[in-house]
């Protein structure tokens, strides 16, 4: 959330901070920043930050409304889009980490259903402002992002590489394509569904590719033919309809529903007038554009550089199996690594050792839990981990997390031609779940992200603190606490819906 950079890093990162730190010299008078401003510290929202420069075709909002909401985009036909990012829970599902595939019910209601394999490894990214041009790269590591290079027809960088199809919109188009893959997700494990047998397969293209095999679901409900008919021209009978088409959708209704630039900040950016603002409020913005030195990563309107830092930000969870320590392995017997190295592992460069992207603060307020593993239960811990981060890391309590028990978990028994799903025996759960807290509890892989840290010490007082978070509960846009009005009474398939 609030970056003061250290020396350490790469040149890049040195230059954003001085960046930073310029545009903050050149806001604030000599004399320091007053409780009035003269001026607001960004530009106001505005449609033209937009896709469809704030004007979407309304015949795409609506299907892209009806496919986020339909369980029918998932393997076994049981969770959606919204199931982890529901308009009631701030776009998010108000869990540390996921239950995704096999789980029923929303939030801190959900429990299993069916045997899981485990835990979503990462938080539930919240959706507000994705649909702005100035996001270039999709979650929590930027894995989906833009080709610079142009390697690759698509037009973007994913985990897909070539077989990620042509024809996407933009970036958070092209990240729609991929919840639905994930066996944690949406898509189940091998064996379960034909979706989940292709993705295990690595066949995502083609004739028998998953996202075909999604596609030809929608093209056999005839409400949905005329519904992507109406929002794409080109589309003249059923057999034209592809996922692509179905993301791009998504995306539009993304763009529209969670936009957000209502909040008290943004009528403050558009009149100058901080009266907006209450004192208490006026003075954590302050801090944040000036002793706190949150602006140094939480820049723009949308308070985000975009970019990558690595801030000691505790892991609790599975992890991504990245890593080469295989502690957890060796004291369980279970074949996992359980570490998540971030950044790093999409960009290779040591650097991006556990950096994870700055997420935008606007609604922030709404979207805990907080950090890439759902970490922090409150704002105000989240941000008191800013403050020092090694030191934050060192007494996190891992109890404080919000992870529901998963009653009924498998494991993977086998490979290849003899893969099995077997459910964990109870007599090894308990060593089972000692992995959610694992890195945590282990001080040579808490050292590992410690070592890291980007973030100097800053020093507030409790009052300072307050402050802070007064200012931060002024990015929300009140439209945004209720948006149930979001979810629709039924959706093409017949599948419930999710509300």
């Amino acid at each position: 959330m609030f970056c003061t950079m250290t020396d350490k890093g790469d040149r890049s990162a040195r230059q954003r901070v001085l960046f930073g730190v310029a545009a903050v010299l050149l806001l604030m008078p000599a004399a320091g920043w007053s409780a009035t401003p003269a001026e607001p510290p960004a530009a106001p929202v505005t449609d033209a930050d937009f896709y469809d420069n704030g004007a979407p075709v309304p015949a795409k909002v609506a299907l892209g409304r009806q496919l986020f909401f339909d369980k029918i985009l998932s393997g076994n036909r049981n969770i959606s889009c919204a199931t982890c990012h529901h308009p009631s829970l701030g776009s998010g599902d108000a869990l540390a980490l996921s239950i995704g595939e096999g789980g029923a019910g929303l939030g801190e209601d959900r429990k299993v259903a069916s045997p899981v394999l485990g835990r979503v490894p990462r938080n539930a990214q919240p959706l507000y402002f994705v649909g702005a041009k100035s996001y270039t790269s999709m979650f929590h590591d930027g894995r989906v992002e833009a080709d610079a290079s142009g390697a690759f027809s698509s037009g973007f960088w994913t985990p897909a590489r070539e077989q990620l199809p042509e024809g996407l919109d933009n970036v958070l188009a092209a990240q729609a394509m991929f919840p639905v893959l994930s066996h944690l997700e949406m898509a189940g494990h091998k064996g379960e569904n034909a979706i989940a047998t292709a993705v295990a397969l690595d066949k995502l293209e083609g004739p028998n590719g998953a996202w075909e095999l999604l596609a030809k679901r929608l093209r056999a409900i005839p409400a949905y033919v005329e519904a992507f008919r109406m929002a794409y021209p080109e589309i003249g009978e059923a057999r034209d309809i592809s996922f692509v088409h179905a993301a791009n959708a998504i995306a539009v209704f993304e763009t529209t529903a969670f936009r957000a630039d209502g909040s008290p900040f943004d009528e403050y950016l558009r009149t100058g007038d901080a009266s907006h603002l209450s004192a208490q409020a006026r003075r954590g913005m302050d801090l944040f554009y000036g002793k706190a030195g949150c602006v140094a990563c939480h820049s723009s309107k949308f308070q985000t550089d975009q970019g990558f830092h690595a801030i000691a930000m505790p892991q609790i969870g599975p992890g991504k199996a990245h890593g080469k320590d295989t502690s957890y392995w060796r004291a369980t017997g279970f074949h996992d690594r359980v570490e998540d190295e971030g950044r790093y592992r999409v960009s290779f460069d040591p650097a991006d050792m556990f950096r994870f992207r700055t997420p935008s603060l606007r609604n922030v307020a709404l979207t805990g839990p907080w950090g890439h593993s759902g970490a922090y239960a409150t704002l105000e811990d989240a941000v008191r981990h800013h403050l020092d981060p090694v030191a934050a890391l060192e007494r996190y309590n891992t109890n404080s997390a919000t992870l529901p028990e998963l009653d009924g978990v498998i494991e993977q028994t086998g490979t290849g031609s003899v893969l099995a799903f077997t459910p964990v025996d109870p007599r090894r759960e308990a060593d089972f779940f000692r992995r959610d807290r694992w890195v945590q509890d282990t001080q040579i892989l808490r050292a590992r992200i410690a070592e890291a840290n980007e973030l100097r010490p800053v020093s507030l007082a409790d009052s300072e603190i307050g402050d802070l978070v007064a200012f931060l509960e002024t990015l929300t846009d009140p439209a945004s606490r209720d948006q149930r009005d979001l979810v629709p009474a039924s959706v093409p398939s017949g599948l419930p819906v999710a509300n």
